[in-house]
């Protein structure tokens, strides 16, 4: 099996200003490394910002690092909510069933699940994968998401052909 390699990306405004302690990257760091072979490469703390958004998300797909971003924060409906637009600014191939099975899995213990506007997608070889901001609702979505990842990684990276 593939080890791969994950960058945590946290949108938060006050997170960012050292106002909010994050508790949903550590969240991430601790399923995924507890759950698959991977090794988390990148965490940072970003504001709520596209361009900022934007320019990180780029930066780590293109330097070819990281296997997959899992971020998490600003898919809601608020105004300063942007980190869907900002992936679909990155990304190259949506992949829409991932966030779909997500809302879908969550939506018996939540209501507010149909709310979420995260998407999924690709640029280059990487796979980013937005996530809701609270540590509860990562838990919850990574349960639905994890045992695709390997997976999705091994075709990105061209280590598994059969379909």
């Amino acid at each position: 099996m593939l080890v791969f390699t994950v960058g945590i990306l946290t949108l938060s405004d006050k997170g960012s200003r050292g106002e909010r302690v994050d508790l949903s990257g550590p969240a991430i760091k601790d399923i995924v490394t507890s759950a698959l072979d991977c090794r988390v490469v990148k965490y940072e703390i970003v504001p709520d910002e596209k361009d900022v958004i934007v320019k990180k998300l780029t930066g780590w797909c293109d330097d070819g690092g990281v296997d997959v971003i899992l971020t998490t924060g600003g898919t809601g409906l608020a105004a300063r909510d942007v980190t869907p637009e900002a992936t679909l600014a990155v990304i190259e191939k949506e992949v829409p069933g991932i966030p779909e099975a997500v809302r879908a899995g969550t939506l018996s213990k939540t209501p507010a699940a149909m709310l979420s506007r995260a998407v999924a997608g690709t640029r280059k070889k990487t796979l980013i994968i937005n996530m809701p901001g609270s540590p509860k609702a990562v838990r919850e979505c990574l349960e639905i998401i994890v045992p695709a990842l390997p997976h999705a990684l091994e075709i990105l990276k061209g280590t598994f052909t059969e379909h």
